[in-house]
């Protein structure tokens, strides 16, 4: 009969290293979570850092204040808001503490799980892996796609569609270039606001709508920042 001992592999001194370092940095991210869930708790607002490996490019402080009230406007402050892969919107309704205000994030970036219950975790390759009693439950839908594809912007409209009222607003933030196809898959015209991002990008970015989004904002206090441009082509997906 085989020992227990004599059964177990041994590992080598690298892998034991590696596995070391693994729980470490596992460690580590799981006290980063803790402590950022504490201050969210709190009431503290977390400036958190793009991750370009996710496609994350943040409004820029004006931007997010302006589509955020523009929000609340349309919605009211009882109103219900899905933010889908616009973290940076979210945390600008947050700022503004509506308290009867109903938010929830989609999004895949975990380190917005501190949120607790309005977190959902969101993948868009899966468009209808969401709680089921979230359907057609929100008066307004704001979509932010991470990337410039047919495939992203398509399945990320089925799950708009599924989270939206009938009678629901619809408001999209992506590249020019899927302007035609916005139109053929939700009826989304362009608007005159443009958003602003932290860092400009290089591709010219629109925000669209199912209804007249311009009427709620103030465009004569909107100047664009044309610094700091970053190139989206290798955050544009190819399709077949």
């Amino acid at each position: 009969m085989v020992s227990v001992e004599e059964e177990l592999p041994e590992l080598s001194s690298e892998t034991f290293s590696a596995l070391a370092e693994f729980y470490k940095e596992q460690e580590e991210r799981e006290t980063l979570q803790r402590e950022a869930r504490e201050r969210v708790q709190e009431g503290e607002d977390i400036e958190w850092k793009e991750d370009w490996q996710l496609s994350q490019f943040w409004y820029s402080d004006e931007t997010a204040i302006q589509l955020a009230k523009a929000v609340v406007d349309i919605v009211g402050e009882g109103g219900r808001v899905a933010c889908v892969s616009a973290p940076t919107l979210y945390r600008a309704l947050k700022k503004l503490d509506k308290a009867n205000l109903h938010l929830s994030v989609f999004e895949y970036d975990n380190r917005f799980a501190v949120y607790g219950s309005e977190f959902h975790f969101y993948d868009y390759k899966s468009p209808l892996d969401i709680d089921r009693g979230l359907r057609e439950q929100f008066d307004l839908v704001f979509a932010d796609p991470p990337f410039l594809s047919e495939e992203c912007l398509t399945k990320t409209m089925v799950t708009v569609k599924f989270l939206s009222k009938e009678q629901g607003k619809v408001v999209l933030c992506t590249g020019a270039i899927m302007a035609d196809l916005a139109n053929r898959l939700a009826g989304l015209t362009a608007c005159k606001f443009k958003p602003v991002h932290q860092n400009s990008l290089s591709n010219p970015f629109h925000c669209f709508a199912s209804f007249d989004l311009d009427s709620h904002i103030d465009l004569d206090s909107h100047i664009p920042d044309l610094d700091s441009h970053i190139d989206l082509d290798s955050h544009i997906e190819q399709t077949s």
